[in-house]
């Protein structure tokens, strides 16, 4: 059995912390949270040991993985303790918000050859990563342009968008990396920005309640990113591959494929599944028997912390193109 060590229970840890305790091969050890009525709800839930001095949980040689779904700010610095303590760590996106202590870490991440899995889900999607293989298998010739079109059923809480890093930072920086899964060796070397708000408390925060970039690869491959905080219909998550021999699509996901035809409808068909975490949660599933490979086998995620490092990237190079309405060139 190997031991994890969950630091975070907020909404995204708890998912973790379900996903971990039904897989077989995982024990729940540890969860590390600040808020007392979440520690209490971990230990009823899960007859976890709970731990309010983080560092005793990573001296703790029972402790295999460290999974971090605590906020942004703590993020590189459990990784360093992490590395520190030769421990398998998985981290959920971004790695941080100031790029300059990502830079710092991957120097020692690279010079220890850390076991680190990055939380972009949407890279083992089934559906995501089909398109991916049959681009691969040559199913559509060369790739010449990617459209991806991601919009939020509803804005999260306005505490959080206060310290989300903005919408490139937190909620784009998922289809950056996406992109970067589709492009493989080709990486995006040029970005221009563009957002919108409807909503004042958008602009007060300095924040966008809607966001569209135009990028392009090496090769000169287009990439179109549409982005909203809202969506009335439900959580639109669709991406599109177009080559010189045809066209991918991996679309949206619904509970099943039935439809409705009545004096007042025609093609009635399911709403959308309601938001990430049921829409990507075989993606999670997958994603976590992956970092179990890493963990015994030192096999290669398909995220890693330079695809944090790259996403991020991308994300600040958005924000420099919206600040000088032009077109900013990627190094």
């Amino acid at each position: 059995m190997i031991n994890v060590a969950l630091l975070g229970f907020g909404r995204i840890g708890q998912m973790h912390a379900l996903n971990i305790y039904k897989n077989k091969r995982l024990n729940l050890l540890y969860v590390y949270e600040k808020i007392d009525k979440l520690n209490k709800k971990a230990k009823k839930l899960y007859n976890c040991k709970i731990e309010k001095n983080y560092k005793k949980i990573f001296l703790d040689k029972k402790v295999d993985i460290i999974f971090i779904s605590s906020p942004t700010n703590t993020h590189i610095k459990f990784i360093e303790e992490g590395i520190k303590c030769k421990k398998t760590i998985f981290c959920e996106k971004p790695l941080d918000l100031n790029i300059k202590k990502i830079i710092k870490t991957f120097k020692k991440v690279k010079n220890k050859h850390s076991k680190i899995q990055l939380g972009f889900n949407r890279r083992y999607d089934p559906s995501h990563d089909s398109i991916k293989k049959s681009l691969d298998n040559n199913k559509i010739g060369k790739l010449e342009k990617i459209i991806i079109t991601s919009r939020d059923p509803k804005p999260p809480s306005k505490s959080y968008l206060k310290s989300s890093g903005g919408i490139f930072r937190d909620m784009m920086i998922h289809d950056f990396d996406l992109c970067r899964y589709y492009l493989g060796k080709d990486e995006i070397s040029e970005i221009c920005a563009f957002t919108s708000s409807f909503e004042n408390f958008y602009k007060k925060i300095k924040d966008h309640e809607l966001a569209t970039v135009i990028m392009k690869s090496k090769k000169g491959v287009i990439c179109v990113i549409t982005n909203s905080r809202h969506c009335s219909f439900g959580y639109d998550q669709r991406v599109e591959l177009f080559g010189k021999k045809g066209m991918l699509l991996s679309g949206n996901q619904k509970a099943n494929s039935t439809e409705l035809f009545n004096s007042k409808h025609s093609h009635s068909q399911r709403t959308f599944l309601n938001f990430f975490i049921e829409r990507y949660k075989e993606a999670y599933s997958l994603q976590l028997n992956e970092l179990i490979s890493l963990h015994k086998k030192s096999i290669k995620p398909r995220s890693t912390f330079e695809d944090g490092y790259m996403a991020l990237k991308i994300a600040n190079a958005a924000y420099k193109s919206l600040a000088q309405k032009k077109v900013v060139k990627i190094k």
